[in-house]
């Protein structure tokens, strides 16, 4: 079993750079490989199917609302983006975007921050660079900064219900370090991004998006989701068997694997009541900051990349050295307070 896990773990982190027309149906990729893992884990029950299909449900129905939404008041929120670049310094205005998006996230959820942030880089028409560095940057902060209440995102939901908390738990445990976060990501704006060129027009933005597209997007979400949870139903056993034990700073590094699994789903196998603080935080931090690192370590990633046309290569060539410096930051931090 474990050999055939490390395996898949292998084809996981490796062949979406390797093989184009695997990249180009990463969702379905990672769903035969969430049924390989379920399988050979033993756990490919009819349990799991009701939970896999049940779990995407309300993802997929937010990203679909929420594209029709910003298909029907593009116009006047791509004025309003256009007027904000030109009245502020352009990489001002990207750093400012990154904070409000990274701050606002744990209130109108992960999924809709990407989907704004979609709509702003496609109206500010960047080089693609900037874009990419801009996106990634921006889905850092998103990312972490869903945690902050249990309905931002699925870690939180599930990280307050197992620890039986309310609703302002994670705030006050991640709280400090989690905007402090955000605003660092926001900073960066200001010195990886280039200016805008004098020359540079602003575009109108794209056409408006069809209800087809929407669609689709909407199946790719819930196809994404669900085999997540397979394969981390199927990494389960694994975990459990060799993890659990760790010292929470080891654990720390070892949730980087998160780049290529489901926070979500790590988190619920990780976390437990009988834990003092100091080692959730360590645990969630650790998933958080790694889960920006590749496209399928967190929602809003798979949603900006493929919506942008954002290929995995280009996304670690950025996403890898920028999450491992955060983690070594945060690592220090840790070391500190103990």
């Amino acid at each position: 079993m474990v050999v055939g896990l490390l395996v898949i773990l292998v084809f996981v982190l490796f062949l979406p750079f390797s093989v184009p027309r695997i990249e180009r149906n990463l969702e379905l990729f990672l769903f035969f490989m969430g049924c390989a893992a379920a399988y050979i884990s033993g756990v490919l029950q009819p349990q799991l199917w009701i939970e896999a299909l049940y779990d995407p449900l309300h993802i997929t129905i937010a990203v679909v609302v929420a594209g029709i939404l910003f298909r029907w008041m593009r116009k006047p929120f791509e004025k309003a983006v256009l007027t904000g670049s030109q009245m502020i310094p352009f990489r001002l205005f990207l750093a400012l975007v990154i904070m409000v998006l990274g701050l606002i996230s744990s209130i109108i959820t992960a999924i809709i921050a990407a989907l704004v942030l979609v709509a702003i880089a496609s109206v500010l028409q960047m080089d693609r660079r900037s874009e990419i560095r801009f996106v990634i940057l921006a889905c850092y902060a998103i990312g972490m900064g869903a945690v902050l209440t249990p309905i931002g995102e699925p870690l939180s939901t599930i990280a307050t219900n197992k620890l039986d908390e309310d609703f302002y738990y994670l705030m006050n445990l991640l709280g400090t370090d989690i905007i402090a976060g955000v605003f660092v990501f926001g900073i960066l704006a200001l010195f990886l991004i280039r200016p805008r060129s004098r020359s540079t027009r602003i575009s109108s933005g794209q056409a408006a998006e069809s209800y087809g597209s929407i669609l689709v997007r909407g199946i790719k979400v819930y196809i994404f989701v669900l085999a997540l949870t397979l394969l981390g139903a199927g990494f389960e056993p694994l975990i459990s068997l060799y993890l659990l034990d760790l010292h929470p700073l080891t654990l720390y590094w070892i949730n980087m694997i998160s780049s290529v699994l489901d926070n979500a789903t790590l988190a619920a196998a990780e976390i437990s009541p009988a834990m003092d603080e100091e080692t959730i935080q360590a645990i969630l931090l650790g998933l958080l900051i790694s889960g920006g690192m590749l496209i399928p370590g967190n929602i809003p990633n798979i949603i900006a990349a493929g919506k942008l046309k954002i290929r995995s290569g280009e996304w670690a060539r950025v996403g890898v050295p920028l999450g491992f410096l955060a983690m070594v930051v945060y690592f220090v931090i840790l070391l500190m307070r103990q």
